[in-house]
């Protein structure tokens, strides 16, 4: 029997009953007639009693259902009259699939999965004990496909139900949306459902669609929903249905699968792009190709678009619409076919947009302006001006409608919020024609602030010896553990806010907010030189820094970003420029009165000359740098720079006097709970032990050697696991390459090992002055273990890294040890060339010490 001839079979049990004819009431008043001359005659004839009580009784029983059934009822819903005959068919209103649909394997696969897990397929048996029908609800930003994938889906589960697939698009967003009422009202029409008269509103209409969809297997899909209340009363009662529900933001409906459809993947808005421009021409120039894709956010409405442009403009490259695309005050423009939401990314954005609050909207415009990639809840209270929480709370608020995304939480346990790509350029749009420029400034003037408020809080914990006399931490209460962990907290800050503080920085510079761009990015120099991290950021700030001091006209901010950028250039190698700003420095500090910080300045000259190979002059800085802090009774730089001026002895070939400076540096440290300190002075100290142990080898005192060596070793490994328990992984590669470089016949692959860890985290920081200088440490432990070719390759590397870098000092000093490997190896006619390279580097640089080592080498050398 055909499926159409069940709809027939449906009851009236609930409809009308039929009018009533005209004859009815004068049948009742004839009836009525007759009861009263029975009852009134019976008394004439002779009857038995019995008779007469069964006459007067039938006599009313005849009365009263005459009477019953001339009486109006109330009038009840109208009947639905279904449309007999084998020409009815099950509704089929679900969409067709795009003819580009791409890509969704996954998603596609895991909707298969759902609704495999409620039915059998074929059989559509229910499985389980189900209390209703499988509600799916697909939600995600404008534009990324949901309705495609339900369109595509729905298509392919058709025969799992029988009884029709209803379809209505609810408009969510518009100020014309659909109403529960019309919906209902189409679907029991689609169904065969005659609506003879007015149905009575929501509650009848529901009653109806509960009735005629019992029993039934159908699918219906409910698109472009705004909330859950346009969709609640649309979900029938059976188990056999399913709905499929399209949002912008979650519904929580009962009963729901939610899946959030994501953002296509590069390689699938490739893909998209081929179908619709062509594969030959997109893989012709693939990098335009995902340029585009990515200029479109990888937002399938977006490269649909793109796509369809090419395809109408074969002139046009892909080269040539990727550079269309880059410049964001065009690119919604580029995003355009027709002003519809199908057609344009603009359109598709302002019907979220115009769903949201007047807050939320404001919210959104100010976002817009920040230059960062994403940013943590608390700015959204300073761009409204509102407490923290409020603003995280309307943050949270644009998520709930795919206008903003989390992008994660940080190294800091905390939540980060970002806009959409498209969507910033949209609401960037909005802002320059809905805000003032003085509101936008004002609202970036107080993110900025903030940012600044906290730059300094986390550089004054994490160093505050770079930010007061004394060098110790306030309101810890003199517990050194406090002290470490506020540091430590410092550092993860920097890590989650990095790129941010970045762009924080250069929007002030943009905007000329000159006492900001210098006070947010001096601290940002600050926690970078206290990590030993992020060189590159760290030099672009101090540039700007240097600029807003310039631009404040304040001397005394000046010397100070002289010191911030000659700290970072010195570090890199570029040790000429670093003295200069380290000079120029000192005068004006010198000049100002300013003698904590001049003594500062002294101890840059003198390291920056350390670093450069002229240790005479270095020294005499070290030490009046020294006599300086402890005239400003500042304990700590004066251990600090005692500790530097042991490196300097230890590079003199003077271990003694190195130890003794160390051994008062570390007994300060360690009074006053700095593990910091304490922990860079035990690797100094492990580096003059090792160098005494190998001074002890070559003299062929073989016990007191491998006493030192021990200790050495122990020194360095508890450096090592101090910076390790602490996160600091520049420090630690340091003290790893120092433990490279003991020399410790015994272990002479374990210190290999150790060089190659310390390569390992300095490449991942970013550090390539440091790789270089891990370079020797290599080539210097291949040399002990006798691998000279590996040795050699090696130190030629470190040769050319430090040329690019300009670090004149390790050049030569690579190069030496270059030759002295040749020596090592036997080869003394190639070592004569490094050597004298090395020679006439250091006599350019007036570093006597090194000189002599050289000259030593090149004796060696030439005497074959």
């Amino acid at each position: 029997m055909p499926r159409a001839s069940r709809w027939p079979e449906k009851p009236r049990r609930r409809g009308r009953p039929g009018r009533v004819p005209l004859a009815a009431p004068a049948a009742a008043g004839i009836a009525a007639a007759v009861a009263s001359i029975l009852a009134t005659s019976l008394d004439v004839w002779e009857l038995p009693t019995e008779a007469k009580a069964g006459i007067t009784v039938i006599a009313g029983l005849l009365v009263g259902m005459l009477t019953w059934a001339t009486t109006t009822k109330p009038a009840p819903v109208p009947v639905p009259e279904p449309v007999a005959g084998p020409s009815w068919r099950p509704p089929d209103q679900w969409p067709p699939v795009p003819a580009h649909f791409t890509g969704r394997t996954d998603s596609l696969a895991e909707l298969h999965k759902v609704f495999s897990g409620r039915y059998s397929g074929r059989g559509h048996t229910v499985s389980g004990d189900a209390g209703g029908p499988l509600v799916v609800s697909v939600y995600g930003r404008a534009g990324v496909g949901k309705s495609a994938l339900i369109a595509r889906f729905g298509h392919a589960v058709a025969s799992w139900f029988p009884d029709g697939r209803l379809y209505a698009d609810l408009r969510g967003g518009a100020e014309a949306g659909v109403s529960p009422e019309e919906v209902l009202t189409g679907f029991l029409r689609a169904l065969g459902v005659r609506l003879t008269t007015d149905p009575g509103g929501l509650t009848e209409l529901r009653k109806l669609w509960l009735t005629w969809t019992r029993g039934r297997r159908i699918l219906i899909g409910l698109d472009n929903a705004q909330d859950g209340d346009q969709v609640r009363d649309l979900i029938p009662a059976e188990p056999g249905c399913a709905v499929m529900v399209t949002s912008r933001k979650p519904l929580f409906l009962l009963n729901t699968y939610d899946k959030r459809l994501q953002e296509f993947s590069e390689a699938q808005g490739v893909e998209l792009l081929a179908r619709l421009a062509g594969d030959e021409r997109v893989a012709a120039d693939l990098a335009a190709a995902q340029e585009i894709v990515r200029a479109c956010d990888r937002l399938p409405l977006a490269i649909s678009i793109c796509g369809g442009r090419l395809a109408t403009r074969e002139n046009w490259s892909l080269a040539e619409l990727a550079e269309r695309l880059a410049d964001e005050r065009r690119r919604l423009n580029q995003l355009e076919l027709a002003d519809r939401i199908d057609k344009s990314v603009r359109a598709s954005l302002r019907l979220s947009y115009a769903d949201c609050t007047d807050i939320q909207r404001r919210l959104l415009r100010l976002l817009s302006l920040v230059q960062a990639p994403d940013v943590p809840g608390w700015v959204a209270g300073e761009l409204l001006a509102i407490a923290p929480l409020e603003g995280a709370d309307q943050l949270e608020t644009l998520m709930d409608a795919q206008l903003a995304e989390c992008s994660g939480t940080d190294a800091a346990g905390v939540l980060r919020y970002r806009l959409h790509d498209l969507v910033r350029v949209f609401a960037h749009e909005l802002a320059l024609q809905e805000d003032s420029g003085e509101r936008r400034r004002a609202a970036i003037e107080r993110v900025l602030s903030g940012y600044r408020r906290r730059a300094e809080a986390a550089a004054m914990a994490r160093w505050p010896q770079d930010w007061r006399r004394g060098g110790r931490h306030a309101d810890v209460g003199g517990d050194p553990g406090a002290a470490e962990r506020l540091q430590v907290s410092a550092a993860d800050w920097l890590n989650a806010e990095r790129l941010t503080l970045v762009a924080a920085v250069g929007q002030a510079r943009s905007l000329e907010l000159w006492e900001l761009a210098w006070g947010l990015g001096r601290a940002f120099c600050s926690l970078c030189h206290s990590l030993r991290a992020y060189w590159s950021d760290w030099r672009t700030v101090a540039e700007i820094v240097h600029e807003a001091a310039t631009r404040l006209d304040d001397r005394r901010s000046l010397g100070i970003a002289l010191l911030e950028r000659a700290a970072v250039t010195g570090g890199q190698g570029s040790h000429e420029e670093a003295l200069a700003d380290a000079e120029r420095a000192l005068g004006i500090l010198t000049e100002l009165g300013e003698s904590w910080w001049a003594a500062r300045a002294m101890r840059t000259v003198g390291m920056t000359l350390f670093s450069a190979g002229n240790f005479d002059r270095a020294q005499q800085y070290l030490i009046d740098a020294i006599a300086a802090f402890r005239a400003e009774d500042d304990p700590w730089w004066s251990a600090r720079t005692q500790r530097n001026l042991a490196e300097l002895r230890l590079a003199q070939r003077r271990p003694e006097q190195a130890r003794e400076l160390l051994e008062d540096a570390l007994a300060v440290f360690k009074r006053d709970g700095n593990r910091y300190s304490e922990a860079q002075t035990l690797r100094a100290y492990g580096e003059v032990l090792a160098a005494q142990a190998r001074m002890l080898n070559q003299a062929g005192e073989s016990r007191a050697a491998q006493d030192a060596f021990t200790k050495a070793g122990f020194s360095l490994a508890r450096a090592a696991e101090m910076f390790r328990q602490r996160g600091e992984l520049w420090e630690e590669a340091r003290c790893l390459r120092a433990a490279g470089e003991v020399g410790d016949p015994r272990n002479g692959l374990r210190e290999l090992e150790f060089v190659r860890r310390a390569a390992e985290i300095l490449s991942a920081l970013g550090d390539s002055w440091g790789e270089a200088r891990t370079l020797v440490s290599s080539g210097r432990a291949h040399a002990r273990l006798g691998r000279f070719a590996e040795a050699d390759a090696d130190l030629h590397g470190a040769v050319r890294a430090f040329e690019e870098l300009g670090d004149r000092g390790w050049t030569a000093r690579s190069l030496r040890y270059l030759g002295e490997v040749r020596l090592d190896a036997g080869d003394r006619r190639s070592a004569v060339v490094p050597l004298t390279q090395a020679q006439d580097i250091y006599r350019s640089l007036g570093n006597q010490s090194g000189m002599a080592r050289t000259l030593e080498l090149l004796i060696r050398a030439r005497e074959s």
